[in-house]
């Protein structure tokens, strides 16, 4: 009797092992059968970019898990066997989607949960333009590899960058309103914000004038590159207008043989408006030296020996500009800055009587000239910055309500302040 029971018990238990083990052999290949090629895979020329480049597209399979992997494959347009193809690249099915890839929504050539894989000439692959080329997909895993359709594409150069279309529309339209307050300036008169530095240059030039002594004029250490210096150059033209009116001796030391020929030419011409051509001198404007501190203890030498009545500095500066104003200070001239150097603006402010801050530079010749255009494309800037300073607000508050409701929306308003490449 227990040898039957025993027989049983070993029978049954055979048995359940059996079952147990076709169980999980069927469930295995049923796991493996599940296993999709790549579906709906599409080749296309890389848009907004220069050429050398393919995009390969792919929407997702239900078999994507962190165990599948996909291989994107490369070949002659000739090759029709896709494992004939060459491997260039194999990553995680969970990786490399559309919505990872930094484009406009209006750009965007499927959708966020798709997939995606850019080809470019590097390691072992080199493209060309106008060449046919067979691309294709596979998914993997294990030992199983199956692959999708086999895809021609060649990579061309493209004419227009479609990402930065809000870019060229923003441009344009900023374009167009410059020109609109340049017309509303000729036919109205615009309100300019008064600057007290730019109100005090007649006050200085006529002090100059009535002390009988000269006026020192500097336009920093930069070039005629620099904005800075191209407005403190369009400032000299105005000083030299009033100093040829009121006759008074005007002089302007330079470190840069370019922006000294620039500035001749600019006082010759402001001598000339003033109806006072033959007062005009050309050693007026005079170059000095282009080491820095060269320069400025020349600059000084000339401080202590004509003390001139106003002393204007304007332009880029760096350490001489404290060294040059408490010299001028300590001759007891009237000063006047303006610099876009954050960096120095604090001394300016503690040893000038005046002191242009940043902007306040640029806009000294509309403000000066009160000439339409000049006080039009002003205005135009303005509004400009306005804009931008409401987009920056506006972004924030988008971007916020983006994160906190995880909603995609934003996003698509988002986008049109994005300067995308």
């Amino acid at each position: 009797m227990l040898k039957k029971l025993a027989s049983f018990v070993l029978g049954s238990l055979g048995l359940f092992l059996a079952l147990s083990l076709l169980g999980g052999t069927c469930s295995l290949g049923f796991a493996q059968s599940a296993l999709s090629p790549p579906q709906d895979v599409e080749v296309l020329d890389t848009p907004n970019e220069g050429g050398e480049s393919l995009t390969v597209l792919w929407a997702p399979s239900a078999s994507d898990g962190p165990d599948v992997r996909y291989q994107v494959l490369l070949g002659d347009a000739g090759t029709t066997d896709p494992a004939a193809l060459k491997v260039i690249a194999e990553f995680p099915a969970d990786s490399h989607f559309v919505r990872d890839v930094k484009a406009a929504w209006w750009t965007r050539k499927a959708e966020k949960t798709w997939h995606q894989f850019v080809i470019r000439s590097g390691k072992g692959v080199e493209l060309k333009d106008r060449v046919a080329y067979a691309v294709t997909v596979a998914t993997v895993r294990g030992d199983q590899r199956l692959f999708g359709p086999v895809r021609l594409a060649s990579p061309m150069p493209n004419w227009f960058n479609w990402n930065q279309l809000n870019n060229l529309l923003m441009a344009l339209s900023f374009g167009g309103l410059v020109f609109y307050t340049i017309s509303h300036a000729k036919r109205n008169n615009i309100f300019l914000r008064r600057i007290p530095g730019l109100d005090a240059v007649d006050e200085a030039i006529g002090r100059a004038t009535e002390l009988g002594k000269p006026i020192l004029y500097l336009t920093g250490a930069h070039d005629m590159s620099d904005p800075s210096t191209i407005a403190a150059a369009v400032i000299l033209g105005r000083v030299a207008k009033r100093t040829a009116a009121y006759e008074t001796e005007l002089m302007v030391p330079h470190r840069d043989p370019i922006t000294m020929a620039v500035c001749q030419e600019i006082t010759k011409q402001a001598y000339l408006e003033a109806g006072k051509p033959d007062l005009f001198k050309e050693d007026a404007n005079f170059f000095i030296t282009s080491d820095q501190f060269s320069y400025t203890a020349a600059v000084d030498g000339i401080m202590l020996r004509k003390k001139p009545a106003a002393n204007f500095f304007m332009g880029a500066y760096f350490a001489e500009s404290l060294l040059l104003t408490e010299t001028g200070a300590s001759t007891g001239a009237i000063q006047i800055a303006g610099t876009d150097s954050d960096h120095q603006l604090p001394f300016f402010v503690t040893t000038c009587d005046y002191t242009l801050i940043g902007e306040e530079l640029y806009a000294a010749s509309a403000y000066l000239s009160k000439e339409p255009i000049q006080v039009g494309t002003l205005r135009g800037q303005d509004i400009g910055k306005g804009f931008i300073l409401g987009a920056i607000a506006m972004g924030t508050v988008l971007a916020t309500i983006g994160v906190v409701t995880k909603a995609q929306w934003p996003q698509l308003f988002l986008d049109l302040l994005k300067d995308l490449k």
